[in-house]
């Protein structure tokens, strides 16, 4: 029995409720319940589908632990529970579904990735070739990232960001991804309570889990335009609470915060000696002359104890490069820069050098691929506008619509009566041969999220197509 209760236990209060999936078939948790008088001459049965207190006189005999038992068990303790709770990527999984649709010849038109369409500008390419061929680049180099890189990254936080500050404060990052999960790893003990206005991007929630911290969700739906009150945020906190979250421009919403709200959000932030983690990615993709104002530009305050989030992936077209970089307080990024030389080292140097081109180089290309965005934004919400049950607020940043389609639900189609938004993206995507990701991967039911980085042609084509399945 004693081996048997440290499984027990960890199945009963595994993250994912009352299943787990193992090399097996699922298994369905009863929970542990106070011991029986004879509990110690019990035995427990684990089948295909529950686990089962039984006497010896049962089915399971040998010592109480079946051969099918014995393998469970192993299987369960061969990776932590810290791993073993980390949900796929949505987004990754949505565009890799509509990709192997592809491959198998369906003419399926996805809407799921968040990455440009553009090839990544010419010169930025022909830094990269130069950096192949130049043998300095063959070696280790700083974990915190080359110095030239980092003072580019400098040059961009005070000319984007309004905040000067050193290239020491500076670390590059293998992408926003590591950037992310690297200022919640620095900042978060464990129970560290974090604000995180709701929808969020998928990624957010793990990296907070992993760093030990605690996820507090604040809702702002399409009626609020997707952008969380000072009143909602205050409504949130607690003693527990560390740290607020700011993105703006907001994936998978596009919401941009005005200086206005920028400003007082703060000034919230620090009247309650809040650190706040801002992820500016999308901060180049703005709109109808709209500026995405930084936190710390707004209130200049907050800036020893703010820490940025950024990278070349989205402006220059450059996901598969992995660049992204954490701009913050001396002793935040020392500690973010301690973790990152164990963690992985310093990033690519062919990648660094091609995003010194990028920050450092000419702009046209950028500013070329944000005008087409553009295009495709105003196109996409549009055409979505005109099927009754969907309601597409304007977005002014990134590259995202985040439509509420609450007004789909619960009603047949094709066959189909979906009640939720995941079970309205596969409607959509066997129906019509459209991928959306469904809003539960990014917060509440009742919204779907479609990227418009993608061929003008395509975009049309795959509006059209929704447009014929509601109809």
């Amino acid at each position: 029995m004693r081996f048997w209760r440290p499984l027990l236990y960890q199945l009963s209060h595994h993250p994912r409720g009352k299943s787990l999936c193992f090399p097996h078939p699922f298994l369905s948790v009863s929970p542990v319940r106070a011991k029986p008088k004879n509990w110690r001459k019990k035995a427990w049965r684990i089948s295909a589908t529950s686990i089962k207190c039984r006497t010896p006189e049962g089915p399971c005999k040998v010592r109480g632990r079946s051969p099918y038992a014995r393998s469970v068990a192993h299987e369960s303790s061969r990776i932590s529970q810290r791993i073993s709770s980390i949900a796929e990527s949505a987004t990754l999984k949505v565009d890799g579904k509509a990709k192997a649709l592809q491959a198998a010849g369906r003419p399926v038109i996805s809407y799921a990735a968040g990455e440009p369409d553009f090839a990544t500008p010419d010169h930025i390419v022909e830094a990269a070739l130069e950096a192949v061929r130049d043998p300095r680049n063959y070696r280790y180099t700083p974990a915190a990232g080359l110095p030239d890189l980092r003072e580019a990254i400098a040059a961009k936080t005070l000319r984007d960001s309004g905040l000067e500050v050193s290239p020491s404060q500076v670390v590059v990052t293998n992408g926003g991804k590591q950037a992310v999960y690297q200022s919640f790893a620095t900042l978060l003990d464990p129970g560290d309570e974090v604000l995180v206005p709701t929808p969020y991007w998928t990624t957010y929630p793990e990296a907070i889990k992993l760093a030990g911290g605690v996820q507090v969700d604040v809702f702002a739906g399409s009626d609020q335009g997707y952008l969380v009150t000072v009143e909602q945020l205050e409504a949130a906190r607690t003693d527990r609470t560390k740290v607020l979250l700011f993105v703006s421009p907001s994936n998978p919403t596009g919401a941009v915060y005005s200086p206005e709200q920028t400003r007082e959000i703060g000034e919230w932030a620090e009247e309650h000696g809040l650190w706040v983690i801002t992820d500016e990615i999308y901060q180049n993709l703005t709109y109808d002359g709209v500026r995405a104002v930084s936190i710390v530009e707004a209130v200049p305050a907050l800036a020893d104890r703010t820490i940025l989030v950024n990278g070349v992936a989205k402006t220059y077209a450059m996901t598969g490069w992995r660049i992204g970089w954490m701009v913050g307080p001396a002793d935040a990024i020392k500690g973010a820069a301690n973790l990152q030389s164990h963690l992985s080292s310093n990033v690519s140097n062919i990648s660094q050098r091609a995003a010194i081109a990028a920050l450092n180089g000419p702009q046209d290309a950028a500013s070329a691929m944000r005008e087409a965005f553009d295009r495709r934004r105003k196109l996409i919400v549009g055409e979505l506008n005109t099927i009754p049950g969907i309601v597409t607020p304007t977005p002014q940043g990134a590259f995202y619509v985040y439509p509420d389609v609450t007004g789909l639900l619960g009603r047949p189609w094709g066959g189909v009566t979906p009640t939720t938004s995941l079970e309205l993206a596969d409607l959509i995507l066997e129906q019509a041969e459209v991928a959306v990701v469904p809003g539960e991967a990014f917060g509440p039911s009742g919204y779907v999220r479609l990227s418009y980085a993608l061929g003008d042609e395509a975009l049309l084509e795959g509006v059209r197509r929704l447009q014929r399945l509601f109809a």
